[in-house]
């Protein structure tokens, strides 16, 4: 009577699997990319707010 359970728990188990492996590559890594360029961006933002933008300085004329 176990060989229907352990198909059963077999088959759950891999749908969730491929359920976690969709949430994962669907909604978890492209806010984490998401969220790293934007934070970055940000931090770049604001640090040239206080250095300038980059690049050699003006000449003076």
């Amino acid at each position: 009577m176990s060989a229907p359970d352990d198909t059963t728990s077999r088959v759950r188990r891999k749908r969730m699997e491929i359920f976690a492996f969709l949430f994962l590559t669907a909604i978890v890594m492209p806010s984490l990319a998401v969220g790293t360029v934007g934070t970055y961006g940000l931090g770049v933002w604001i640090y040239q707010m206080f250095a300038g933008p980059p690049g050699p300085p003006p000449s003076p004329h």
